[in-house]
C-alpha cells in the first residue's frame, strides 16, 4: 500500500475511534445533546440553529450552512417517514428526535436520533455513486429520498448505528480543515 493510502486510512481508523469516545475539553472537544420532538412545528428551524451555535461556539463556523443543510434533511427524515418501534411509541406521546454534536479539533461529529429501529434507505439514489450525483441532472435524481443523498454529498461520512433501547441514529462526519483550526 502507497504512503498516501496509508496516511488516508490511518486519518479514517482514527476518526472512527473518537467517534465512540466522549470529546476530552483539555484537548479541543466539545459535546452537546439535544432533544427536540417531531410533532413541534418549528423542529426544523430549531436544530438548524442549535447547530449554528454549536458550530460557531466551537470555532467550526465555516461548517455552518453545510451542517444546518445536512441536520434539517436529516430531522426531516425522521419528522416525515418514522415510526416509533412498539415498545418506544407512547399513545399520544411526541416522536423524540436526540441530535448530537461532537466537536474534535479535526472533525465535527453530529447524529440525528430517532425511536424507529428501521435502517435508513436511499429510494432511488442507492443506485448513483456520490461522485456521479454532482454530475447528474436535477431530472434525473429521485422526487423523495434526497435527504440523504444532500448529506452524502455535504458531509465527509454517513452511516448509522442502532441504537440498545432500540431506534437508531444517523451519524455524519465533517472533516475540518486544519489550516484553519490552526488559525482560529
Amino acid at each position: 500500500m502507497d504512503a498516501a493510502k496509508t496516511k488516508h486510512l490511518s486519518g479514517e481508523l482514527d476518526a472512527y475511534a473518537h467517534w465512540f469516545a466522549a470529546p476530552d475539553p483539555a484537548a479541543g472537544g466539545h459535546f452537546l445533546a439535544v432533544t427536540l420532538f417531531a410533532e413541534f412545528g418549528n423542529t426544523a428551524r430549531v436544530a438548524r440553529e442549535v447547530t449554528a451555535v454549536f458550530l460557531r461556539g466551537v470555532g467550526a463556523g465555516e461548517l455552518v450552512d453545510d451542517a444546518q443543510l445536512v441536520v434539517s434533511e436529516l430531522v426531516a427524515n425522521v419528522v416525515n417517514h418514522t415510526v416509533p418501534d412498539r415498545h418506544l411509541a407512547r399513545p399520544g406521546g411526541c416522536r423524540r428526535i436526540d441530535v448530537t454534536f461532537k466537536k474534535y479539533p479535526k472533525w465535527v461529529f453530529i447524529g440525528v436520533g430517532d425511536e424507529d429501529s428501521t435502517p435508513p434507505l436511499l429510494p432511488a439514489g442507492d443506485m448513483f455513486p456520490a461522485a456521479l450525483v454532482g454530475e447528474l441532472s436535477e431530472a434525473a435524481l429521485p422526487d423523495n429520498g434526497r435527504g440523504l443523498l444532500i448529506a452524502q454529498r455535504l458531509a465527509t461520512s454517513v452511516w448509522w448505528s442502532p441504537e440498545e433501547r432500540g431506534g437508531k441514529t444517523v451519524w455524519c462526519r465533517f472533516d475540518l480543515d486544519q489550516s484553519a483550526v490552526c488559525s482560529a
